[in-house]
């Protein structure tokens, strides 16, 4: 029914707990970021909110408490390429070497043995960003040429269940894309650009079981997320309860984002790894099909953008024989 090793994938988890440690600290740190600059918004707003009377406290506290909201939600969207490069990168690093079987460098922890791997391929976070953007484009556009296929077949009920595909592979692409990156950290590639349009050309060759399994690592993504949510929705109540002012919403809010740093911080990784193990399988000694490479060409700009960059050998990484800056 799918072709991953889910136990064995668990095992990995527990393997890499210096980086799931890591992870929770950083997601953690994010979720608590979150409350405190609300809450700390909130205070001032019910603060400045009595200048107006007792009856503009309460106004006065929701937008103060949504500004600190926003303020944090831009410095997040700020960090994402930290987040890449530092957090996923490197854990995915030492995901492929012990998925290999191979023993990481004595006397190195995993936190800094996965930021070494990753700088030798992507000297610079731009580089793996751009890279990484790029990669979810042409993974989008494969998406769109299943969803059009499936649109055409004169199956009834069809659209409901393309509709729920869509939702799918909304979930689906964020794990993708850095399958693809571990491909370009398993290969040892000198040129990152080459790696994933190699990549991308196995998936595409590959995208009934890419795919096929992508949906229930998705749908069990989704469940366990839900569950998260409706655990955490009583102590977010709780940190509401603690703020001034009327924040009826905040509980929900805050419940989402508790929700969303555990499917960050352990979710994630084991999805990724699953979908790891499906791409190494299915691909195991493929070469990339031409006829894909050209189908991809056309499908979407983004992977001939990947093919330019792959022959000037420009990645951010650094090139044949020469040591990472």
């Amino acid at each position: 029914m799918w072709d991953f090793d889910f136990p064995r994938a668990v095992g990995l988890m527990v393997r890499t707990f210096p980086y799931l440690v890591f992870r929770i600290v950083v997601y953690g740190g994010i979720a608590v970021a979150y409350v405190v600059v609300t809450g700390f918004g909130a205070g001032i707003g019910y603060g400045l909110g009595w200048f107006g009377g007792p009856d503009s406290q309460a106004g006065f506290a929701f937008w103060g408490g949504l500004i600190g909201f926003g303020l944090t939600a831009t410095a997040i969207y700020l960090l994402r390429e930290y987040l890449l490069y530092t957090v996923k990168a490197g854990h995915i690093a030492v995901l492929v070497e012990l998925m290999d079987d191979k023993d990481l460098p004595d006397g190195q922890g995993q936190v800094a043995y996965g930021a070494k791997v990753v700088k030798e391929r992507f000297v610079q976070s731009s580089a793996l960003f751009g890279l990484d953007q790029l990669v979810k484009g042409v993974i989008r556009a494969i998406s769109g040429f299943v969803e059009s296929i499936a649109s055409v077949l004169p199956i009834p009920g069809l659209n409901g269940l393309v509709s729920l595909f869509r939702a799918f592979m909304k979930v689906a692409v964020g794990f993708v894309d850095e399958v693809i990156l571990a491909h370009a950290i398993r290969t040892r590639s000198d040129n990152a650009w080459a790696s994933a349009r190699e990549a991308l050309v196995l998936y595409g060759q590959n995208y009934q079981l890419m795919l096929k399994n992508a949906a229930f690592i998705a749908l069990f993504t989704y469940i366990i997320s839900i569950l998260v949510f409706l655990f955490m929705l009583a102590p977010a109540a709780g940190l509401v309860y603690l703020m001034p002012g009327s924040w009826s919403a905040g509980g929900l809010v805050f419940a989402i984002i508790f929700a969303w740093a555990v499917k960050a911080a352990v979710l994630e990784p084991l999805a990724i790894t699953l979908m790891m193990q499906v791409f190494f399988k299915v691909t195991a000694g493929q070469t990339p099909n031409p006829e894909w490479d050209a189908k991809l060409s056309q499908m979407s700009d983004k992977f001939v953008e990947i093919k330019d960059k792959s022959f000037s050998g420009a990645a951010g990484s650094p090139a044949p024989g020469a040591p990472a800056e």
